[in-house]
């Protein structure tokens, strides 16, 4: 079973999820094999507060070349998680606005 710091990879960090924050709304990238349930407790245990709902969305990786040759990034799979209006704020977030 993966851990919660397994699940949770990083915050994006982007104008439209600093746009986002006003309404309690952050972006992570999170593990691929995670599911919305587990994204939720994940969260509230990190960041100890109350998610009201989970968007996911599988981001596909951009195709690259290098000369004659084309490679690929992987594909990464991506959570916004609103907070109850009542849960306070994530923390690490504060100060980049």
């Amino acid at each position: 079973m993966m851990t919660a710091y397994d699940i949770i990879k990083r915050p994006i960090i982007s104008e439209r999820s600093m746009d986002d924050m006003q309404e309690k709304r952050y972006t992570f990238e999170v593990s691929k094999k995670a599911n919305k349930v587990e994204i939720k407790k994940a969260v509230e245990k990190i960041f100890g507060v109350k998610v009201e709902k989970v968007n996911t969305m599988v981001v596909l990786g951009k195709y690259k070349r290098m000369g004659m040759h084309v490679g690929k990034r992987p594909d990464w799979k991506k959570a916004i998680v609103t907070l109850t209006p009542d849960s306070k704020e994530i923390e690490f977030f504060e100060g980049m606005q």
